[in-house]
C-alpha cells in the first residue's frame, strides 16, 4: 500500500473540519509501541515529549497525534486519550489505566478563522475514523490548512498536506507519515528539484528558495512559529526507546533531503518513532535508519504532490499539480 499503514499494529484516522481548513490526524497503537522523538525546529508545540526521552519512564506510548491549530490543536490529544480509555489502552495506574498520547501542532491559522481549530471532540473523531487502510493524503487531517513556501510571504506559497510512505527490506517495514507546512520549498529527493513551494512574483513559476537566498533576495518578516513540519515514523521492527529516539533523529535527515531551508527559527519541525516490535526482529539500526530517512522522504513528496489547491478569502495557495 506504500503507507504507514502497512507495519502490523499501526492504524491512522484523520479529521477534516469542514468549517475552515484545519484538522488531525492520529496514528494509534493501541496494544502500545515502543516511542522516541527528535525536535529541530525552533518553534515546536508539542505534548508529552520529556518523557520519551530515552532516560525516563515510560517506554510505550498508545497513539501520536499530529493536529492543526498551533498550541490549541494540542486539546485533540485529550479526546484521543478518552477514546483509548474507554476501550481498555493505556498504562495500568493502580486502579485506572492512563493512555500515553504524545502530540505535535503545526501553524495554519493563517488560512481562514482562526478561532477554529482541532479540539478534544476532533481527536476523538480522528480515532473513530482510524483504520488500517492507506490513510488519505493531501488536504486532509493535519494537512488541511498546511501551506508551503512563505519565506517570501504566504500569498507566493502553495499548497501542502499530509503523505504517507513505506519501505520494505528482508521482512521488515519501516512507514512515515508526515505534514508538512514547511516554510521551505518542499524537493524531489531523488533529482533535488523543487516540487512546490514559493513562486515568482508573477506567481506562474517556482523560485527555487535555495538559490533566492544565496543570491541575496531578502525573506519577508516573519513570523515565529508559523510553519512546522510535523510526523510519525513506524516500524514492525523490534527496537528499543534508544534505537527509537535514534530512528526520530534520522527521520530528520529525510526531511533535509526534502525541504529546503528545513528546521528554521520559524520551524517547530518534529519526528516521533515507534515500534510495534511484530516483525520478530531487526535488520541492524544502520538499514533501519536508512529506511526511516527514505520513508520520510518520500512522505514530504507526496503530500506535496496529492495537495489541491485552495482559496480562503482572498488568499489563494495553488498546488504542485497546478504549476
Amino acid at each position: 500500500m506504500n503507507a504507514i499503514t502497512d507495519v502490523p499494529g499501526i492504524s491512522v484516522g484523520h479529521f477534516s473540519d469542514t468549517r475552515r481548513p484545519t484538522g488531525c490526524t492520529v496514528v494509534l497503537c493501541q496494544e502500545g509501541a515502543v516511542a522516541g522523538v527528535d525536535v529541530r525546529g525552533a518553534a515546536p508545540g508539542t505534548r508529552e515529549t520529556d518523557l520519551l526521552a530515552p532516560s525516563n519512564l515510560v517506554s510505550e506510548v498508545h497513539a501520536i497525534v499530529l493536529s492543526g491549530g498551533s498550541a490549541w490543536g494540542l486539546d485533540a490529544a485529550s479526546g484521543v486519550m478518552r477514546w483509548l480509555e474507554e476501550r481498555g489502552a493505556g498504562l495500568a495506574v493502580g486502579p485506572a489505566r492512563l493512555p500515553i498520547v504524545p502530540a505535535a501542532v503545526l501553524f495554519d491559522l493563517l488560512v481562514g478563522d482562526s478561532s477554529i481549530r482541532p479540539d478534544a471532540q476532533a481527536g476523538y473523531a480522528a480515532c473513530e475514523a482510524a483504520s488500517t487502510r492507506p490513510p488519505a493524503e493531501g488536504n486532509v487531517g493535519a494537512g488541511s490548512g498546511a501551506a508551503i513556501g512563505k519565506i517570501f510571504g504566504i500569498e507566493r506559497g502553495m499548497k501542502g498536506g499530509i503523505g504517507s510512505a513505506c519501505v520494505k527490506v528482508d521482512g521488515v517495514t519501516v512507514g512515515a507519515i508526515v505534514a508538512c507546512n514547511a516554510l521551505g520549498d518542499v524537493i524531489d529527493p531523488d533529482t533535488a528539484l523543487p516540487i512546490a513551494g514559493a513562486r515568482t512574483p508573477d506567481g506562474k513559476s517556482l523560485l527555487d528558495t535555495r538559490r533566492a537566498l544565496l543570491r541575496g533576495e531578502p525573506p519577508k518578516q516573519l513570523i515565529a512559529g508559523t510553519n512546522t513540519t510535523i510526523g510519525v515514523i513506524a516500524t514492525d521492527a523490534v527496537i528499543t526507546k534508544v534505537q527509537a529516539t535514534r530512528l526520530a533523529q534520522m527521520g530528520h535527515d529525510g526531511l533535509a533531503r526534502s525541504i529546503n531551508p528545513v528546521h528554521t527559527m520559524s520551524d517547530g519541525d518534529t519526528l516521533f518513532a515507534l515500534g510495534t516490535g511484530r516483525a520478530g526482529r531487526s535488520p541492524g539500526m544502520m538499514v533501519l535508519c536508512a529506511m526511516a530517512a527514505e520513508a520520510t522522504a518520500q512522505a514530504v513528496a507526496r503530500a506535496a504532490r496529492a495537495a489541491h489547491s485552495l482559496r480562503v478569502g482572498n488568499l489563494y495557495l495553488p498546488a504542485a499539480r497546478d504549476l
